[in-house]
């Protein structure tokens, strides 16, 4: 197999400035694919693009924060200007907001949770949906949560916001399939090393659960051996 099996491709990962999103930018840029990075700490960004290329990867960083209203159509317009398809989207940037009670949530954390969870996510689709049906297999690959499937006590605010972004990714897909060769998945990776995880669980040794790289292996794979249809799944490791 080659060394560089998606050279050639473009692929867009937000939440790309830490954790999962940023060892998927690097997953995938050793692949071969030229990385669009995005998500609001400039820096951080930085220090992940001069990573990618040291290892000798391709990648641009594109600064955006998900919570704007016009800020992903911006960003749509600025990769439609320099590339003429997108043939991957991953959707890593999320927000947890404080896990609570029901009659506890705060508000404005919901309505954050809800921008940027929620509402991004149907705006990355409807903005980038003409890019990925001009690749010749674009594919669109949702970061989620077991607590968006199924409810657990004090995860309310958090899982009924993925809840809200499995639905959305899931029908985009039952939309194009029958007229584009685009497809989705949703991934949960479960257990892993990042700082939402260490903000959901403060007193958890960070050594007990697996790198983000685990997870981000595993996408990679996904994209190099292609789904034909609607993919879901768990990384355990």
């Amino acid at each position: 197999m080659s060394t560089k099996p998606l050279e050639g491709r473009l692929a867009l990962v937000t939440g790309a400035s830490k954790g999962i999103g940023a060892a998927t930018a690097k997953a995938l840029a050793a692949a071969g694919a030229h990385v669009v990075l995005t998500a609001r700490d400039v820096r951080a960004l930085e220090a992940v693009e001069d990573a990618i290329h040291e290892a000798g990867g391709a990648s641009t960083i594109a600064p955006v924060d998900l919570g704007e209203s016009d800020g992903i159509a911006r960003l749509a317009s600025a990769i439609a200007g320099r590339w003429d398809k997108l043939d991957y989207l991953v959707i890593s940037g999320a927000y947890l907001p404080t896990l609570t009670p029901v009659t506890q949530i705060d508000g404005k954390q919901l309505s954050q949770a809800l921008t940027v969870n929620f509402l991004a996510t149907q705006a990355l689709l409807a903005n980038f949906d003409p890019l990925l049906k001009r690749a010749d297999a674009g594919r669109v690959i949702g970061l989620t949560s077991s607590v968006g499937a199924t409810p657990r006590a004090y995860w309310s605010a958090y899982g009924a916001t993925k809840a809200a972004f499995d639905n959305l990714i899931e029908s985009y897909g039952q939309e194009v399939e029958k007229v584009s060769k685009v497809r989705t998945a949703l991934i949960d990776p479960g257990a892993t090393r990042t700082d939402m995880r260490a903000k959901a669980y403060p007193g958890e040794d960070p050594k007990t659960v697996k790198d983000p790289e685990v997870v981000a292996n595993r996408l990679v794979e996904l994209l190099v051996n292609d789904f034909e249809g609607f993919h879901r799944e768990r990384v355990e490791g």
